[in-house]
């Protein structure tokens, strides 16, 4: 154990202080350790003033302010020009203090303090406190709040505020915690918004002014904001615009200053436009189809399989995302991921195993029912076909259900046992695995539970020897692989653009947006 800490310490780079070493220096060191706020450099110097246009796809008339229940790309941005939370993440994977200035460990990673930035105030004027930081996470870990970040929550024994610090004590030791506090739920409000969850009032740059959900948000920058670094343009306008057609139309048209999830079959067209630039960004973007597999007929392993090798994931790469991402194994990670194990099996397009694993369910051949819409992801519906055509070759009778956008996350996803769905990127495997898998996550969306997957979780939190930890992700990978409800054909390369208007912008691999935060940290060219 001396060795492998001593290894970590050796790793430490004084100028990008990973996760790994973070921690391991915490542990070796046996005392606690500040992190400093790191600065993470963009090209050009920014300048202030401007109104910039956003838009975006993934909204819709049902979203709401209340950051708990933020689960599209469209609310994402929004709360983050109106919040913040302790930590973000910046591109490099190195933490960028936000509400919290610092940092601290005990030597056994169990008790982790944040001090408070002094002087932040809300918008309306009052002073942000480490009291309202603990109401915060007391109220997102509270199963009323329904909130996306409570499976992360798990395992805090307590927390308490005093002074300038938040601590929180958890039952076993974890080595990701800063960044799993860097969740996009988790971004501090008054009281921590038990009163009035959704009143928009919170400490980020900016203060929403029109809230359409569905059709428009606009917002003035923040007088009182602590941070010059970040908030450049005056104000800034979100459009709610689905139709990817639309979207773009209205970028190259000049309607909008920049647009998300551009369609992979025109990007290459569209980066040669005048005045465009397509930003793309690799990393852990995953564009997937979940089982509830608590559900019939998706409660059957053997009916599962079969969906899973009748997928010819090389096929959808190839035409659906024309070759901006890479073909996916029915796990939610990647080599992007820290302590990825590359030698799991690839799963192979076989339509004999697929027939031989149908036959085996007992499935009584009535219609399979894949829902999918243009917002699950950009080509969702060209990939349900082709999951349909090749479904259909092995005697699986897949029918493909095409859902309105507008509802489709409120309605759809999550609510029906068979649907296509995207998720961005997460810093750690823990996180990721945190979010949607463990048995207690609020976004458990293949509904997977599994007590020695849960078990594994907590263990790899625990572990500070990166092999045994590795081998631990490596079992956890396996379950959801061979017995979950994730169908992940692919891994999706983060598909932007801008126009020539906009400066500063940086990629980031944990989202689409520069991790939602292109409108406030980009400036007017």
């Amino acid at each position: 154990m001396k060795d492998d800490l001593a290894k970590l310490i050796d790793r430490i780079d004084a100028a990008r202080m990973g996760r790994r070493g973070f921690i391991g220096g915490v542990a070796a060191l046996g005392a606690a350790t500040a992190m400093p706020r790191i600065a993470f450099a963009q090209s050009g110097t920014p300048k202030k003033g401007g109104h910039l246009k956003l838009g975006l796809g993934g909204g819709e008339s049902s979203n709401s302010l209340d950051p708990a229940l933020t689960l599209s790309q469209a609310p994402y941005n929004v709360m983050a020009h109106i919040g913040e939370p302790l930590v973000r993440v910046h591109p490099d994977n190195t933490l960028d203090m936000r509400v919290a200035e610092e940092v601290s460990a005990s030597p056994d990673a169990k008790v982790w303090s944040f001090k408070i930035r002094q002087g932040i105030t809300f918008h309306d004027g009052s002073p942000l406190t480490a009291d309202d930081v603990l109401k915060t996470m007391q109220r997102h870990s509270d199963e009323k709040a329904t909130s996306g970040a409570l499976g992360i929550m798990k395992g805090i024994a307590s927390m308490r505020a005093e002074g300038d610090l938040f601590e929180i004590t958890l039952t076993d030791a974890n080595a990701d915690l800063p960044y799993l506090m860097a969740d996009r739920h988790l971004l501090i409000q008054p009281g921590g918004g038990i009163d009035n969850p959704a009143s928009g009032i919170m400490s980020g740059p900016y203060k929403i002014i029109v809230n359409e959900p569905g059709v428009r948000h606009t917002f003035e920058r923040y007088a009182g904001y602590w941070d010059d670094s970040v908030g450049h343009f005056d104000t800034t306008e979100i459009l709610i615009i689905n139709d990817v057609t639309a979207r773009t139309s209205a970028l190259q048209s000049g309607q909008v200053d920049m647009a998300n999830l551009i369609d992979p079959k025109i990007a290459a067209l569209l980066g040669k436009a005048p005045g465009v630039t397509l930003q793309q960004t690799q990393g852990r973007g995953q564009n997937v189809f979940v089982m509830h597999v608590d559900t019939a007929p998706f409660d059957n392993v053997d009916l599962r399989l079969a969906l899973k090798y009748a997928m010819d994931r090389q096929e959808m790469v190839d035409k659906v995302l024309r070759g901006y991402g890479s073909v996916g194994n029915d796990i939610p990670v990647n080599a992007a991921y820290p302590l990825f194990d590359d030698t799991i099996p690839q799963r192979e397009f076989d339509l004999e195993k697929a027939a031989e694993h149908y036959k085996k369910s007992g499935h009584d051949g009535s219609p399979i029912i894949l829902r999918t819409a243009d917002t699950a992801f950009p080509g969702a519906v060209d990939a349900a076909a082709l999951f349909q055509q090749s479904a259909q070759k092995a005697g699986i009778p897949l029918e493909i259900k095409r859902e309105p956008n507008d509802g489709y996350w409120s309605e759809v996803w999550n609510k029906q046992p068979f649907c296509a769905s995207y998720w961005g990127g997460r810093p750690t495997q823990d996180q990721m695995y945190a979010t949607a898998y463990i048995s207690s996550a609020e976004w458990n969306d293949t509904k997977f539970k599994n007590a020695r997957f849960d078990e594994l979780l907590m263990m790899a939190r625990a572990e500070l020897d990166q092999d045994k930890r590795k081998a631990q992700y490596r079992e956890m990978a396996d379950l959801v692989r061979d017995e979950g409800g994730l169908l992940l054909p692919m891994f999706n390369d983060f598909l932007d653009a801008h126009n020539d208007k906009v400066a500063g912008w940086v990629g980031n691999p944990n989202g689409d947006m520069m991790n939602d935060q292109a409108a406030i940290k980009c400036w007017q060219a």
